[in-house]
Protein backbone atom coordinates (compact mmCIF):
# COMPACT_ATOMS: atom_id res chain seq x y z
CA UNK A 1 0.00 0.00 0.00
CA UNK A 2 1.41 3.17 -0.81
CA UNK A 3 1.99 6.20 1.85
CA UNK A 4 -0.24 8.86 1.72
CA UNK A 5 1.70 12.02 0.82
CA UNK A 6 0.89 15.92 1.68
CA UNK A 7 1.22 18.10 -1.16
CA UNK A 8 2.26 21.76 -0.44
CA UNK A 9 1.99 24.05 -3.21
CA UNK A 10 4.10 27.49 -2.44
CA UNK A 11 3.32 30.66 -4.25
CA UNK A 12 5.75 33.50 -3.54
CA UNK A 13 4.81 36.82 -2.78
CA UNK A 14 5.07 39.52 -6.14
CA UNK A 15 6.10 43.43 -5.22
CA UNK A 16 5.11 46.05 -7.62
CA UNK A 17 7.51 49.28 -7.51
CA UNK A 18 6.48 52.04 -9.25
CA UNK A 19 8.98 55.17 -8.92
CA UNK A 20 9.94 57.56 -10.61
CA UNK A 21 13.36 60.36 -10.22
CA UNK A 22 13.27 63.41 -8.10
CA UNK A 23 13.22 66.47 -10.55
CA UNK A 24 16.32 69.05 -8.64
CA UNK A 25 16.02 72.81 -10.60
CA UNK A 26 18.92 74.78 -9.06
CA UNK A 27 19.16 78.60 -10.83
CA UNK A 28 21.77 80.81 -10.27
CA UNK A 29 20.78 84.86 -10.90
CA UNK A 30 23.66 87.22 -12.42
CA UNK A 31 24.86 89.28 -9.38
CA UNK A 32 23.55 92.67 -9.26
CA UNK A 33 25.92 95.34 -10.13
CA UNK A 34 24.62 99.08 -9.09
CA UNK A 35 26.89 101.48 -11.07
CA UNK A 36 26.68 105.58 -10.24
CA UNK A 37 29.95 107.77 -11.48
CA UNK A 38 29.97 111.11 -10.77
CA UNK A 39 31.20 113.18 -14.21
CA UNK A 40 34.69 114.63 -13.85
CA UNK A 41 34.80 118.57 -13.96
CA UNK A 42 36.63 121.09 -15.05
CA UNK A 43 36.61 124.69 -14.35
CA UNK A 44 38.80 127.33 -16.53
CA UNK A 45 38.95 130.68 -15.47
CA UNK A 46 41.00 133.23 -17.41
CA UNK A 47 41.60 137.01 -18.04
CA UNK A 48 42.48 138.25 -21.38
CA UNK A 49 45.76 139.24 -22.42
CA UNK A 50 46.71 142.71 -23.22
CA UNK A 51 48.48 144.24 -26.23
CA UNK A 52 49.30 148.20 -25.69
CA UNK A 53 50.95 149.40 -28.66
CA UNK A 54 52.29 153.34 -28.24
CA UNK A 55 52.59 154.85 -32.02
CA UNK A 56 52.57 158.02 -31.30
CA UNK A 57 56.42 159.07 -31.00
CA UNK A 58 56.25 157.52 -34.69
CA UNK A 59 53.22 159.83 -35.91
CA UNK A 60 54.96 162.18 -34.29
CA UNK A 61 58.14 161.56 -36.40
CA UNK A 62 55.74 161.63 -39.45
CA UNK A 63 54.59 165.19 -38.42
CA UNK A 64 50.83 163.44 -37.83
CA UNK A 65 51.13 163.66 -34.02
CA UNK A 66 48.79 165.34 -31.70
CA UNK A 67 47.75 169.08 -32.63
CA UNK A 68 48.73 170.14 -29.07
CA UNK A 69 52.12 168.42 -29.18
CA UNK A 70 52.40 169.71 -32.39
CA UNK A 71 51.80 173.73 -32.03
CA UNK A 72 53.51 173.52 -28.77
CA UNK A 73 56.71 172.79 -30.69
CA UNK A 74 56.07 175.62 -33.24
CA UNK A 75 55.67 177.71 -30.32
CA UNK A 76 58.92 176.94 -28.83
CA UNK A 77 60.67 177.37 -32.12
CA UNK A 78 59.22 180.29 -33.21
CA UNK A 79 61.37 182.38 -31.24
CA UNK A 80 65.12 180.67 -32.69
CA UNK A 81 63.18 180.90 -36.01
CA UNK A 82 62.36 184.93 -35.79
CA UNK A 83 65.80 185.28 -34.64
CA UNK A 84 67.42 183.91 -37.31
CA UNK A 85 64.84 186.07 -39.80
CA UNK A 86 65.88 189.23 -38.09
CA UNK A 87 69.69 187.92 -38.52
CA UNK A 88 68.99 187.54 -41.96
CA UNK A 89 67.57 190.40 -42.45
CA UNK A 90 70.39 192.38 -40.93
CA UNK A 91 73.24 190.63 -42.65
CA UNK A 92 70.86 191.84 -46.10
CA UNK A 93 71.18 194.66 -44.65
CA UNK A 94 74.64 195.02 -44.08
CA UNK A 95 75.51 193.60 -47.52
CA UNK A 96 73.35 196.37 -49.05
CA UNK A 97 75.20 198.98 -46.76
CA UNK A 98 78.43 197.84 -48.24
CA UNK A 99 77.74 198.92 -51.67
CA UNK A 100 80.66 201.20 -51.82
CA UNK A 101 82.77 197.92 -51.68
CA UNK A 102 81.42 196.95 -55.31
CA UNK A 103 79.46 194.58 -56.32
CA UNK A 104 75.69 194.31 -56.77
CA UNK A 105 74.14 193.33 -53.73
CA UNK A 106 70.43 193.84 -54.85
CA UNK A 107 70.64 191.79 -57.67
CA UNK A 108 72.49 188.52 -55.59
CA UNK A 109 70.48 189.55 -52.49
CA UNK A 110 67.02 188.93 -54.87
CA UNK A 111 68.88 185.70 -56.63
CA UNK A 112 68.70 183.92 -52.61
CA UNK A 113 65.50 185.15 -52.06
CA UNK A 114 63.94 183.30 -54.96
CA UNK A 115 66.15 180.27 -54.20
CA UNK A 116 66.06 180.33 -50.72
CA UNK A 117 63.92 177.76 -49.09
CA UNK A 118 62.81 178.40 -45.45
CA UNK A 119 62.71 175.04 -43.33
CA UNK A 120 60.50 174.88 -39.96
CA UNK A 121 61.41 171.57 -38.57
CA UNK A 122 58.55 170.63 -36.00
CA UNK A 123 58.38 166.95 -36.72
CA UNK A 124 59.77 164.73 -33.86
CA UNK A 125 63.05 162.63 -34.34
CA UNK A 126 63.02 159.30 -36.41
CA UNK A 127 63.51 156.02 -34.55
CA UNK A 128 63.23 152.27 -34.76
CA UNK A 129 62.18 152.43 -31.15
CA UNK A 130 59.28 155.22 -31.83
CA UNK A 131 56.82 152.36 -31.37
CA UNK A 132 56.37 150.87 -27.89
CA UNK A 133 54.88 147.48 -26.70
CA UNK A 134 53.72 146.52 -23.50
CA UNK A 135 52.56 142.91 -23.45
CA UNK A 136 50.25 142.27 -20.16
CA UNK A 137 49.91 138.38 -19.84
CA UNK A 138 46.81 137.32 -19.28
CA UNK A 139 46.54 135.18 -15.91
CA UNK A 140 44.59 131.47 -16.39
CA UNK A 141 43.09 129.31 -13.56
CA UNK A 142 42.43 126.04 -13.78
CA UNK A 143 40.58 123.57 -10.98
CA UNK A 144 40.25 119.97 -12.31
CA UNK A 145 37.50 117.77 -10.02
CA UNK A 146 38.30 113.70 -10.26
CA UNK A 147 35.15 111.94 -11.47
CA UNK A 148 34.36 108.62 -9.42
CA UNK A 149 32.84 105.38 -10.36
CA UNK A 150 31.08 103.61 -7.44
CA UNK A 151 30.22 99.73 -8.10
CA UNK A 152 28.21 98.36 -5.49
CA UNK A 153 27.80 94.22 -6.03
CA UNK A 154 25.28 92.10 -4.42
CA UNK A 155 25.63 88.46 -4.97
CA UNK A 156 21.95 86.55 -5.18
CA UNK A 157 21.44 83.31 -3.86
CA UNK A 158 21.22 80.22 -5.75
CA UNK A 159 17.16 79.25 -6.69
CA UNK A 160 16.71 75.50 -5.74
CA UNK A 161 13.49 73.66 -6.10
CA UNK A 162 13.21 69.90 -5.89
CA UNK A 163 10.56 68.26 -6.80
CA UNK A 164 10.25 64.49 -4.80
CA UNK A 165 9.79 61.77 -7.07
CA UNK A 166 7.27 58.63 -6.18
CA UNK A 167 7.66 56.05 -5.27
CA UNK A 168 4.69 53.27 -5.01
CA UNK A 169 5.29 49.62 -3.36
CA UNK A 170 2.09 47.57 -3.87
CA UNK A 171 1.28 43.62 -3.74
CA UNK A 172 0.85 42.09 -7.20
CA UNK A 173 0.69 39.11 -5.89
CA UNK A 174 0.37 37.52 -1.94
CA UNK A 175 2.24 34.93 -0.50
CA UNK A 176 0.09 31.91 -0.11
CA UNK A 177 0.81 28.72 0.87
CA UNK A 178 -1.72 25.40 -0.57
CA UNK A 179 -1.73 21.92 1.41
CA UNK A 180 -3.12 19.49 -0.04
CA UNK A 181 -3.89 16.45 2.15
CA UNK A 182 -3.74 12.75 0.93
CA UNK A 183 -6.95 11.04 -0.16
CA UNK A 184 -7.81 7.95 2.57
CA UNK A 185 -10.05 5.59 2.00
CA UNK A 186 -11.83 4.94 4.87
CA UNK A 187 -13.65 1.91 3.70
CA UNK A 188 -11.66 -0.37 3.58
Amino acid sequence: MPIPQIQMHLQNARLGIDADIGVQDIKQPKATFEITTQSPRLEIHSEKSKLYIDSSKAWDALGHGPALQTFSKIYSRAHDVALQGIAKIVEDGNRLAAIHHGGNAIAEIAKEKGAEFFEFEFMGEASIDNVDLNYDPGSIDIQVEEGKVNINSHPNAPEINYTRGKLDIYMIQYPKVEIIPPQIDVKG
